[in-house]
């Protein structure tokens, strides 16, 4: 039936005449997931950055399309020798998009906003590590760290970073005022979040696109439909409808990487997960060849641990643990399970690799001795549940933030995981001044959670899209969650 449904849903877009598809100057996006606000300091959703990064909201710096950083709104830096100070000169005549003045109180006020004890910030010990934040001029911050951070600019192009205006802040999550190139315009729940090229903006004379539309489609049919009726120009589609043939020559199939490790995420608080055996009784039941090919249709790579393969510091660990279902079961035995071991799975609604990984892993872990209970929960429920309370035993979700190995580090997090090895490892890591210390301590974090069987670790999310022919400026790999829109045109 759904490859009936598939075929008509096809079919129809393919009558439909491509008269609404986007003129010259507006571009019409398509995401699967509305977000829970459009902050994107505090929410944890990507899909908060992915509409406002770089649109709406603006940092000191910026990541372009090849994962390097640029200026933003600070047009230079210098670096003190020692690492800890950064001085960073800005862009003079940026304004939010109230009008009011951008200058150098405002990077103050949101950095230290960020580390004050009451804060959501989603990466907040960035913050408390910044001593002193000072401001000698309008046109000037100096930020000086209390241990060196050789990341800090990249850092400063990522969601936590934008800067917000203190007048303004209190509504950013419904109604956001920033620096960036669009404005907010409006936001229908369950139907779009609209801007427009803001005239505040100070470069807005070459910004090409000046209507921009995210339209949340959570069917990947319907998705696929959209595109073909020329709605929207931009699309995340099933993979399994990416051999169709009606992608003909209208459209361009984006294939890259993200940053986004997917998980068998695991609560090692538990009385059963906490114990070694158990955790590796889990790796050695996982076939992640059969989940890409399952759940994502052969998009995907395995990993063996919370890191990027396309990252340099990166080393193969999937074999750390082969797959042996039988082993699993002896370990399970050994554990103090020897009848099996009964376990919940709630899975969060992304259709691939949450809802039809999960059966998947579902079915290996069962051949492995568990028992597995699958709770489907929407995504309220997994972030109050899962992330916040802690209440679950095993999920399946992607970590999308680049460079992330650090939460396993974080007190309290989700994981309910503590080693302080692990935490002195990345506590020198982030503060290693030579690259070489830097890998040498970074692989050291890999194989801990690797050979500790933290999480169950399975693919690198694949970055898959697909475009409108002529629309240029979409990134290939998806180095952080942001839609870059201003640096995007179409053919003339």
């Amino acid at each position: 039936m759904r490859k009936l449904f598939i075929a008509a849903a096809v079919a129809s877009a393919v009558l439909t005449p491509l008269s609404a598809q986007s003129a010259n100057d507006s571009a019409n996006f398509a995401m699967r997931l509305e977000p829970p606000g459009l902050d994107p300091r505090t929410g944890a959703a990507a899909a908060i950055s992915t509409i406002t990064l770089y649109n709406v909201f603006e940092g000191l710096t910026r990541i372009d399309a090849s994962g390097n950083v640029q200026p933003n709104l600070a047009e230079s830096w210098t670096v003190s020798d020692d690492g800890k100070t950064y001085t960073f000169k800005l862009v003079e005549g940026a304004k939010f998009h109230d009008g009011s003045d951008f200058d150098s109180s405002d990077v103050k006020y949101t950095f230290e906003a960020n580390a004050a004890e009451d804060s959501k910030i989603k990466r907040k010990e960035r913050f408390t590590n910044m001593e002193s934040i000072t401001t000698p001029d309008a046109n000037t911050v100096v930020i000086t760290l209390k241990e060196p951070r050789p990341d800090l600019l990249a850092q400063l192009g990522e969601s936590t970073a934008v800067v917000v205006d203190p007048g303004s802040v209190s509504g950013n999550a419904t109604t956001p005022i920033g620096t960036g190139p669009y404005k907010f315009d409006s936001w229908i729940k369950g139907d779009s979040v609209k801007l427009s090229a803001a005239d505040t903006y100070r470069d807005a004379a070459n910004v090409p696109i000046k209507k921009v539309s995210f339209r949340f489609i959570g069917d990947g049919t319907a998705r696929l439909a959209s595109l073909l009726a020329g709605d929207v120009d931009f699309a995340a589609i099933p993979n399994e409808l990416l051999s169709s043939n009606a992608l003909n020559d209208n459209f361009v199939i984006i294939d890259g990487n993200t940053n986004g490790e997917t998980i068998l995420s695991t609560n090692n608080a538990t009385e059963a997960l906490s114990k070694l055996k158990v955790r590796q009784a889990i790796a050695h039941a996982i076939k992640r060849e059969d989940i890409i090919e399952g759940a994502m249709f052969g998009y995907g790579t395995p990993i063996g641990s919370h890191f990027a393969p396309h990252h340099p510091d990166y080393i193969d660990l999937t074999n750390t643990y082969p797959y042996n279902p039988e082993k699993s079961k002896q370990l399970l035995a050994e554990a103090g399970y020897p009848d099996g071991l009964a376990l919940s799975l709630k899975l969060p609604p992304v259709d691939d690799y949450a809802r039809k990984g999960g059966q998947i892993v579902a079915s290996q872990l069962e051949k492995a001795g568990f028992k597995i209970t699958i709770e489907n929960v929407d995504w309220p429920k997994w972030l109050d549940e899962v992330y916040k309370k802690k209440n679950y035993d095993l999920s399946i979700v992607s970590h999308v933030e680049p460079m992330d190995i650090g939460i396993y580090a974080r007190d309290g997090y989700y994981f309910n995981y503590k080693n302080e090895k692990f935490n002195e490892i990345i506590s020198q890591a982030d503060s290693a001044q030579s690259p070489a210390q830097r890998t040498e301590l970074l692989q050291q974090a890999q194989i801990i959670l690797a050979e500790e069987a933290v999480n169950g670790f399975l693919f690198q999310l694949p970055r898959v899209v697909v475009v409108r022919k002529g629309l240029n400026g979409v990134w290939k790999d998806l180095h952080l969650f942001s839609t870059d829109v201003a640096r995007m045109s179409w053919d003339n």
